[in-house]
């Protein structure tokens, strides 16, 4: 049974790299054409700079819900690194239990605003901004299940990894 989650779950990963592979394709597509159309044709058009800023907000919402690992999150690797994996344990706990309580606390009133703005549209595109915004709930459902694994993990005696520099990658 764990064989196939973790089966299912590195293919629902590949998918979400796939998912931010295609809104980065798009975001730079439309950033080309911009170019084109304003400084080759001389025809500026504003759709393509909307497009390119919603595909950057879904972007980097999205890579944080479901692309970044949690080695990958940004932390203070000077003291993370120098604690043993107890100490560890107490700060991925700490760090789980207030970020789960302030996305709990805010996350009814998230969803009540991005509700109301259904009824206000983008510019260029029309699309409600419920819709478009939409992406956070997401971001905030899945920062919540992550840190509440990894906070469950803590719990249970397994320290996060250690910080080892000559890993480090930028996250992408």
């Amino acid at each position: 049974m764990t064989a196939r989650l973790r089966t299912i779950g590195s293919w629902l990963a590949q998918r979400a790299e796939n998912v931010a592979a295609a809104m980065l394709a798009a975001m730079f597509l439309a950033f080309l054409l911009q170019i084109v159309f304003r400084y080759v044709l001389g025809l500026p058009i504003g759709w393509t700079h909307e497009a390119s800023a919603i595909l950057w907000i879904w972007l980097v919402l999205w890579g944080a819900a479901f692309v970044v690992t949690e080695r990958e999150e940004i932390r203070f690797d000077i003291i993370y690194g120098a604690v043993g994996p107890g100490t560890r344990r107490v700060m991925c706990v700490i760090t789980a239990v207030a970020l789960i309580a302030l996305y709990v606390v805010s996350l009814p009133a998230v969803v009540d605003y991005i509700t109301f703005m259904k009824v206000e549209k983008t510019s260029y595109l029309k699309i409600r901004f419920d819709w478009l915004f939409s992406i956070y709930i997401v971001f905030v459902v899945a920062t919540i299940i992550r840190y509440l694994w990894l906070g469950w993990q803590a719990l249970r005696g397994v320290a996060p990894d250690e910080f080892d520099p000559t890993k480090a990658s930028s996250g992408v």
